[in-house]
């Protein structure tokens, strides 16, 4: 007997080990809450609250890895467009598309070509309720180091558009130099409705040094917020170097930035304490720092408090973050290359690939009373889930703790037998999921509460998809579905099955021809019976851009093209 039940269960272990060969990849690990993207490349965080969530900004990394053919350098010449995450849990994290920056911003003036548009790096994003009750979102960004730009919306995602024909910013700006690079804006608006910006770095500039370099700025910005009131003001930030943000606590002004890689020497620190009042030790190279003012445009009004966040380290060279408050906890929202070095030691890009870079996220301690922000730990178990997910809403394909060989691509006004898209210059709320045989989704901590009767899949296609509670594991529930448009296919399920709290819910596609998940959900009301299975007509399968155009070996890419590591042939 004891034989018998040893060699089933060897064959069970054995089947599930063949079965999860055939699964994609968990470069993320499913314990760990960072990188919040388990497929994107994207840095150089900024965000902000609205309606009980946290939607997240940066720039797209992901645009010159693809770009580059998965392979070299990141030069960031091609980062041409700004991603959106939003979460209102901390741990599953929908992805809401791209903002074409450069589409948004190509009637610019090209001369003197430094205030016309080139790349889009580091945003920095605020709204407010405006006077007549429109609710307002503003979103700049660096042109390089040649400038400052401004986009406009009235959401969080768009639609975006430019209030302006050149950057707000430029080097002709009165104020804005000497500077070394307009860049990295950091924008805030205060207690009073007034708009405040940040911006500056890199080299010394007239006169400074690497302690006191002079390259940072502050502008007080005009009711439009599209436009500075006033000439820019220097901060005398400390080892200033790069990532400008900003806050307000408790009607004092928050500044935070990244510290240089100049010599630091005692003596000059000892010196430094003693003429500015203070006790903190000096900030060691490339981390992030902040300071404190009642009075920004006041020079000699600002504080050093010192450092918040050490070097990331995760495989990357640079620092940029931004600290955010969501409910009545703050959020240190970071990048690093934690996905880029588990995809080199897995051989899915060369070893040699450049570094591109993920967004992260940690809490933070902060005392608003004393504007004191205690230094973060950053590793890759994240944030922790604030509140569970609810199963019975709606949820979007694309709301994700984790994933494994998906591509997105937005749908809007796709037409049967045509491939057009209009995500083009907007973030949309109209995305859907590519998922082909062995790839995976998952969410995390579902409360399925006393139990779940129905499953609904949103998709088109042809395919199996695997209800699971690990990733390889057997099926807690199995939907098939065919249809040539997108449509709800949906099952009885064994309520036994799906009750209390699930750590994970992965959604695994074990067969797939063209398959598209838009949206799921799970019901704890009793159905008729499933839907009918319809055969679909064979569709070629293709690469397609997020602006719907299929990609052919002599295309030139267009945008951007967001789908999971492949290996590289070498």
């Amino acid at each position: 007997m004891q034989k018998k039940l040893f060699l089933a269960s060897a064959i069970m272990m054995a089947g599930l080990h063949a079965e999860a060969q055939t699964i994609a990849p968990d470069y993320k690990e499913a314990a760990n809450g960072n990188p919040i993207s388990a497929n994107i490349f994207c840095a150089d965080p900024t965000a902000l609250e609205y309606n009980g969530r946290m939607y997240v900004y940066g720039s797209n990394d992901h645009q010159q890895f693809i770009k580059n053919g998965k392979k070299g350098e990141n030069n960031y010449g091609e980062i041409k467009s700004i991603v959106v995450f939003s979460t209102d849990d901390m741990a599953n994290w929908t992805f809401h598309g791209t903002i074409d920056t450069k589409k948004l911003c190509s009637s610019w003036v090209t001369s003197p070509w430094y205030q016309g548009y080139g790349v889009s790096w580091a945003p920095s994003v605020t709204w407010r309720t405006a006077a007549n009750g429109v609710e307002e979102f503003f979103l700049y960004f660096c042109n390089s180091s040649h400038g400052i730009g401004v986009l406009k919306a009235t959401s969080p995602i768009g639609p975006w558009k430019s209030p302006n024909n050149k950057l707000m910013i430029h080097r002709d700006t009165p104020g804005a130099t000497p500077c070394s690079a307009v860049f990295d804006p950091g924008v805030t608006i205060d207690e009073n409705g007034v708009g405040w910006i940040t911006f500056g770095g890199l080299d010394p500039v007239d006169g400074g040094n690497g302690l006191d370099p002079k390259n940072a700025r502050i502008v007080k910005l005009k009711p439009s917020m599209t436009a500075i009131d006033g000439t820019p003001v220097r901060i005398p930030a400390p080892y200033h170097f790069e990532a400008n943000e900003l806050n307000v606590m408790n009607g004092k002004y928050v500044y935070t930035y990244c510290s240089n890689w100049a010599n630091r020497s005692d003596a000059e620190w000892n010196a430094y304490k003693q003429a500015h009042g203070i006790s903190v030790s000096k900030p060691n190279t490339c981390t992030m720092c902040y300071m404190v003012s009642d009075n920004p445009t006041d020079p000699d009004s600002w504080v050093y408090k010192g450092v918040y966040g050490p070097h990331p380290g995760m495989g990357t060279n640079n620092n940029h973050s931004h600290l955010q408050k969501f409910g009545n906890d703050y959020y240190y929202i970071y990048h690093g290359a934690p996905l880029m070095e588990k995809w080199r030691s897995a051989g899915v890009i060369e070893s040699n690939c450049g570094i591109f870079r993920s967004i992260c996220v940690n809490k933070a301690t902060v005392n608003e009373a004393t504007q004191t922000v205690k230094q973060v730990t950053p590793n890759l178990e994240g944030a922790p889930q604030i509140k569970n997910l609810n199963p019975y809403e709606l949820q979007q394909a694309e709301t994700m703790a984790s994933c494994g060989g998906v591509d997105y691509e937005d749908f809007t006004n796709i037409k049967k037998n045509t491939r057009v898209s209009t995500l083009g210059n907007d973030a949309s709320e109209n995305m859907q999921v590519n998922m082909r045989a062995g790839s995976w989704t998952s969410v995390r901590k579902v409360d399925f509460g006393t139990g779940a009767k129905s499953f609904t899949l949103r998709a088109k296609g042809t395919g199996t998809l695997e209800i699971r509670f690990s990733r390889p594991a057997r099926p807690a529930a199995t939907i098939e579905f065919s249809s040539t448009d997108m449509e709800d296919h949906t099952i009885t399920i064994d309520e036994t099955k799906f009750k209390g709290v699930k750590n994970n819910v992965y959604f695994v596609v074990t067969a797939a021809e063209n398959v598209y998940v838009d949206a799921w959900q799970f019901s704890e009301e009793d159905i008729s019976g499933i839907n009918e299975v319809r055969q679909s007509a064979p569709v070629v399968n293709g690469t397609y851009d997020l602006g719907g155009r299929r990609l052919q070996e002599t295309n030139a890419t267009h945008g951007i093209v967001i789908e999971n590591g492949k290996k590289v042939s070498r």
